[in-house]
């Protein structure tokens, strides 16, 4: 294979990862740093460490793993570097998408569901949180999450199982308290 064959092939790697694991990597990035327009920067970085690591990747997991493995590096880094911004009701609106398919009171429901779950995830360990979010967001295997957190399999499992013990825990009190 010549080197310009081998670029086109890259190329094309690359543009299939994009399309196919860009929404789980912001996703996941997002739930760990709680800021868009940060979670945005990290996605970009993610895809911009994969490009220059082509010549170095080897199919041995899952191109998601490998991904995700990367964004979760990033975010650890990132939560330690960089303060958060505070943004006024006038900036958010020029920053946020809207959803042209959700009325007010659909993008309002959301908006507090995903706020709710937030507040109960903020209650888990941070390994809990990782573990839940590779493998809810990143819809990753036990084996490939166990892999990027450095921790056996079965570790791995028990950190899902009691993390998602506690969500549930936790959102019946909330629920319960708002009757």
């Amino acid at each position: 294979m010549t080197a310009a064959e081998s670029d086109t092939s890259d190329g094309e790697r690359f543009c299939a990862w994009v399309r196919e694991h860009g929404r789980a990597v912001r996703g996941f990035l997002l739930a760990r740093i709680h800021r868009p327009d940060l979670a945005d920067d990290l996605t970009q970085e993610v895809f911009r460490r994969a490009w220059g690591a082509r010549h170095r990747y080897r199919e041995q997991s899952s191109a998601r793993a490998y991904l995700l493995r990367i964004a979760d590096r990033l975010a650890r880094n990132s939560r330690r570097v960089r303060r958060p911004v505070n943004l006024g009701p006038a900036d958010w609106q020029r920053c946020e998408a809207t959803s042209p398919a959700a009325g007010p009171s659909e993008a309002a429901a959301l908006l507090e569901e995903a706020e709710r779950l937030a507040a109960v995830m903020a209650q888990l360990s941070p390994l809990q949180q990782r573990v839940l979010l590779l493998r809810y967001y990143g819809d990753l295997g036990f084996a490939e999450i166990a892999e990027i957190i450095g921790c056996p399999k079965n570790t791995a499992l028990s950190h899902c199982r009691r993390g998602l013990e506690a969500l549930r825990k936790l959102l019946v009190e909330k629920d319960e308290r708002r009757l």
